[in-house]
């Protein structure tokens, strides 16, 4: 059991900081709606925070599949984003904590010499795997870092 603890930890803080360096910027544009108590009161109650639409895994697809630069770029850049803000956080972890042996190295990704291209078409081709629905109510981060680590673990 103390290897799993350590293990969900270092997923989950993994995760968060991949989507707060993502999201950093976009932070400083937005002024978030005001919460009134019956909203507060659901957003307490469920068990996970629902999903951004604007930055689901299947809104990250649809932008992947698009021909066009301006929409390859931003596919670029919001996987590289993601990526680079797991690996920070994985640093992060590993600076500040005594975890297992062999547990950084099970959780990190090793992308030496794997152009974000191909990063890109197997998380698309991941994404075709699995049903609209569930696409849209998962978060990008989650999902891209999933099917990386599937394919580009250090294990």
């Amino acid at each position: 059991m103390q290897t799993t603890v350590p293990r969900v930890a270092l997923h989950v803080i993994g995760a968060f900081a991949a989507a707060s360096f993502a999201w950093a910027g976009a932070a400083h544009a937005q002024t978030p709606a005001p919460q009134t108590a019956a909203t507060a009161a659901t957003a307490s109650q469920s068990a996970t925070p629902p999903v951004d639409p604007s930055f689901s895994a299947w809104t990250l697809a649809q932008l992947c599949q698009q021909n066009d630069q301006v929409a390859q770029g931003q596919c670029v850049g919001a996987v590289r984003g993601l990526i680079h803000g797991y690996q920070y956080g994985v640093l992060f972890l590993a600076q500040r904590t005594s975890p297992p042996a062999g547990e950084m190295q099970r959780i990190s990704l090793c992308l030496r010499d794997v152009p974000v291209s191909q990063i890109v078409q197997e998380f698309v081709s991941d994404a075709t795997q699995v049903s609209p629905d569930a696409l849209k109510a998962t978060p990008a981060e989650v999902a891209l870092l999933g099917s990386v680590h599937s394919r580009h673990a250090c294990t």
